[in-house]
């Protein structure tokens, strides 16, 4: 899912974070329980209750609570840090520790799913929990999911061709809390489980109606079927997403009051300031201790610090610009900023930062087209000054679609490993060159100029500049001093690029998949941040980046052998064949790799529980307060 349209463990914690990942490429369950962290120090005396206020990032609003939407709408802060704390999807991954990556049964609305009939008979059991109206979590819920998945697969951002719900040839309720799926084929239950059925989020009865005073269940999706054309899905979907549109209705709506989660919302402003109260009839475990969470918006990461340091947030991030350098032993810095009224924690995501080019824009994708152009992109990316001179230190390289943190991960192949991880393009200005000039290009007033469009590729005209336009999120001044450093450096290569800054909001808004050379491909690069694999996947193959006419692919990228290498993961649990796709993704330079900040989150002294999971999976019901 998207990072910041999503940030990983790293040096003192990669020991523990390693044995999680391995953990997660076993299929092994992630306990409910949290672990020991920087935040729940010894002292004081536990209180019940208490209002917990959280800084969201830079220009971040929570903006979008229907569980079902469309990859404009996509985002952690939307899926694993607000849905999921009224809605739970049918698994949970993570747990309240910072590294765990595997899926967490406990926490879960379903009981693990059943694989036979070698593999192609898949059965999920619902634990039987009540939404907040009474009614039961159960297989009619799931159902619901399915049949409006089936009717509205265009308008699913988890959607790719020939994967849910293409590979499910019929699916029913075989019980009162069961849902049995019959597959095309067999696949890895591991990928199955991870990559799929974790895409699939129960839906209440409540919600299956067209209109606000109409009976649960009077809109018939739940008892819909392909032979009716999903007619009744199809209105029931249309008149919930109007719905999910209309902000000022969001806490006063008797259908968004209906959760199953710990949390539901009581207060909402489109600025950004939302507030979420205990859900007292919340079935799982544990139970909210805290009366509330309050999630504050800010415009940039400045007035962010501002508030922490006057004590009008218990938790937020401390920018790059205002640490201490990073000491070579600690992911954290020798020296608190804030002083005794903070802990300080790492925040890795288990995830990858990029520049996403747009293959499909009528300016610049015949250029981005040619995988010399885009080696000679990331040519000019010089990760580690960016890394030492912005970020601090508190960042690695990034080369390929597998994660580079933490460091020697079991995902990362050799190849992402080559020149100290920036992988097969390290930072050379003088080889981008030389590559644009063994392709036809030459030095016209500064801009590399295409000079033997027989040499510069498809679609490329003779006087055709090196300029493309990245549009980057605002708000955060270590990511514009990054973009702003990248453009420099691409100049001395002829390359121009010209900086657009948008809020994150408004760039995932115009991130659609859209038709070759169409009006509707107006973004040339999209800098948003990245990606966290943590929905839709969670297993980080890369059918959601890079599959062809998948609903998350953005840059609207295809290759036939990246297809074939990808659709060889679902079925295989070899890490040799993961690392075959890696491998290749880290050659072809789909995204140009950015380096990986993470974060150094502050929190309360007096908030204890609180961690920051690698797949953003925010867990506040095990926080609380001390005297």
């Amino acid at each position: 899912m998207n990072l910041g349209r999503r940030r990983l463990r790293l040096a003192v914690v990669g020991a523990a974070a390693a044995i999680a990942m391995t953990a997660a490429g076993c299929g092994s369950g992630g306990g409910g329980s949290s672990s020991p962290s920087a935040s729940s120090g010894s002292g004081g005396t536990p209180v019940a209750g208490g209002t917990a206020k959280v800084a969201l990032p830079p220009g971040v609003t929570l903006s979008w609570l229907f569980p079902f939407y469309a990859i404009t709408n996509a985002s952690v802060y939307n899926g694993e840090q607000f849905q999921w704390l009224m809605y739970r999807p049918l698994y949970m991954f993570g747990n309240n520790t910072n590294d765990n990556v595997a899926i967490n049964y406990p926490l879960s609305p379903a009981n693990p799913p059943k694989y036979s009939n070698g593999g192609k008979t898949v059965s999920v059991t619902m634990k039987g929990w009540k939404w907040s109206n009474g009614e039961t979590v159960d297989a009619k819920s799931l159902m619901f999911f399915m049949n409006m998945v089936e009717a509205e697969k265009a308008n699913w951002y988890a959607t790719s061709p020939g994967l849910l719900p293409d590979n499910v040839v019929s699916y029913k309720a075989t019980g009162p809390n069961t849902v049995t799926f019959q597959l095309n084929k067999a696949y890895s239950s591991i990928w199955y489980t991870y990559n799929q059925l974790a895409e699939l989020t129960p839906m209440p009865m409540s919600w299956d109606v067209t209109s606000l005073s109409a009976k649960p269940g009077s809109g018939g999706c739940i008892t819909d079927s392909k032979a009716d054309g999903w007619a009744k899905c199809k209105a029931v979907y249309t008149f919930l997403n109007a719905q999910a549109k209309q902000s000022s209705t969001f806490a006063s709506s008797p259908l968004w009051s209906v959760v199953d989660g710990p949390w539901k919302l009581s207060k909402y402003s489109a600025a950004g300031n939302v507030t979420m109260a205990a859900n007292k009839a919340y079935s799982g475990s544990p139970k909210p201790k805290l009366d509330a969470i309050q999630f504050v918006p800010f415009t940039a990461d400045s007035t962010e610090y501002t508030a922490l340091k006057t004590g009008q947030v218990d938790v937020g991030n401390i920018p790059a610009q205002d640490l201490p350098p990073k000491p070579a032993d600690s992911a954290l810095p020798a020296t608190n900023p804030l002083g005794s009224g903070y802990n300080l924690q790492p925040f890795y995501s288990f995830g990858i930062y990029y520049a996403q080019p747009n293959f499909n824009n009528p300016a610049a994708g015949f250029m981005i087209r040619q995988l010399y152009m885009r080696q000679a992109l990331q040519m000019v990316f010089d990760q580690p000054g960016i890394d030492k001179a912005i970020y601090r230190g508190y960042a690695v390289p990034n080369s390929g679609p597998a994660p580079n943190t933490p460091p020697g991960n079991q995902w990362q192949p050799a190849a992402q490993r080559l020149n100290n991880d920036q992988g097969p393009y390290p930072f050379s200005i003088d080889k981008a060159k030389a590559l644009l000039t063994s392709h036809g290009w030459a030095m016209t007033n500064g801009v590399m100029t295409c000079q033997d469009p027989a040499k510069c590729g498809a679609g490329i005209k003779q006087g055709q500049q090196a300029k493309f336009t990245y549009t980057y999120a605002t708000g955060v001044a270590a990511a514009t001093a990054q973009w702003q450093a990248y453009k420099s450096d691409a100049s001395k290569a002829g390359i121009d690029i010209t900086l657009v800054g948008q809020t994150f909001n408004t760039i995932i808004g115009e991130s659609a998949p859209c038709a070759p050379m169409g009006p509707k491909c107006n973004v040339q690069v999209f800098a948003f941040g990245g990606w966290a694999y943590n929905g839709p996947g969670f297993e980080p193959t890369g059918e959601p980046l890079f599959a062809t006419g998948a609903g998350s692919n953005s840059g609207n990228y295809s290759d036939p052998k990246m297809d074939q290498l990808i659709t060889a993961t679902h079925t295989s649990s070899s890490l040799a064949t993961f690392h075959d796709y890696a491998t290749y993704g880290a050659q072809q330079v789909p995204f140009i790799w950015a380096p990986n900040p993470y974060f150094v989150q502050a929190v309360n002294t007096k908030l204890h529980n609180v961690t920051f999971n690698a797949l953003y999976t925010l867990l506040p019901e095990y926080w609380y307060f001390t005297k």
